[in-house]
């Protein structure tokens, strides 16, 4: 794998990953474009860990505060001898903790269970293509969905929750954008679109943490060697991830403090089109 290469799967990875796009669709569908051998699977563990670093970093502050709460929930209930103002304080951060845990379920389970239905659409750009068209349907539907209603983080609930993780869920299939279908279920449920990316963006960082310790474990298992010549493209690939991953995130929730998503849904929408008719007539 050459640098120039490194570079652009680094920066598509760390741009779609976050914007309501489709990371696994793009990933499937660019070095489809390219004619691109399939990247190693060393590469693909250095970008999703560039990704992983540039959430965590982001949103240090917010996953420090929940951390503290749930511990001092956790503590609290366990001696049984609350101090009321203080738990009173930490009950909203660690119930949302306790909400992304929730969201975080599903899927989980359909990972687990359903891994082989979903690495098989990886070979198939027209189901991709058609995919994005979803994804598309989907971010149009968000102003349709929209609430006025207005609720905030702490407004939401259980049945929120997981179905918020439910389309985060469905989002395991390539194509399907994760931010853009977590965040438009979070319109659905009322919540404004900053506060909705922001409990998507929470949401994805243990997704992108379990997957990147799978991806890991597969190349301990299979005993993978690092070639000489492929540590100038891991280094490439993971800081252009990281730096785009970051600034994508930063980008996406100012956007959405003034913007609709319509813009993301007409570029899935054509780019969709375009592969698809390439892969039905080619």
């Amino acid at each position: 794998m050459d640098l120039l290469k490194a570079l652009v799967l680094g920066i598509l990875q760390g741009a779609t990953e976050f914007l309501p796009v489709s990371s696994s669709g793009h990933l499937v569908l660019v070095p489809w474009w390219f004619g691109w051998d399939e990247a190693p699977l060393i590469f693909d563990v250095v970008v999703h860990l560039g990704t992983l670093v540039a959430v965590l970093i982001f949103f240090w502050r917010d996953w420090l505060t929940l951390f503290r709460a749930g511990w001092t929930a956790l503590y609290s209930h366990s001696n049984q001898t609350d101090n009321h103002n203080h738990t009173t304080n930490q009950e909203p951060d660690a119930r949302l903790l306790w909400l992304l845990i929730m969201g975080t379920i599903p899927a989980a389970l359909v990972g687990a269970l359903l891994e082989g239905v979903f690495e098989a659409t990886f070979s198939e750009p027209s189901l991709v293509a058609v995919f994005l068209l979803v994804t598309a349907l989907l971010l149009v539907g968000s102003e349709r969905v929209y609430s006025a209603r207005e609720r905030s983080l702490s407004d939401l609930t259980g049945r929120d929750a997981l179905l918020i993780g439910t389309a985060q869920a469905v989002a395991i299939f390539p194509g399907i954008s994760r931010s853009g279908s977590t965040i438009v279920t979070g319109i659905w449920r009322g919540l404004p679109r900053p506060e909705a990316a922001r409990f998507s963006f929470l949401l994805a960082t243990p997704i992108i943490l379990g997957a990147g310790a799978k991806q890991v474990l597969d190349v301990i298992t299979g005993s993978v060697t690092v070639e000489s010549d492929m540590i100038g493209p891991l280094i490439v690939g993971f800081f252009s991830s990281a730096v785009v991953g970051y600034v994508c995130i930063w980008f996406l929730l100012r956007l959405l403090q003034r913007r609709r998503l319509v813009g993301f849904a007409v570029y899935c929408a054509a780019f969709g089109t375009v592969s698809l008719l390439v892969a039905l007539f080619s």
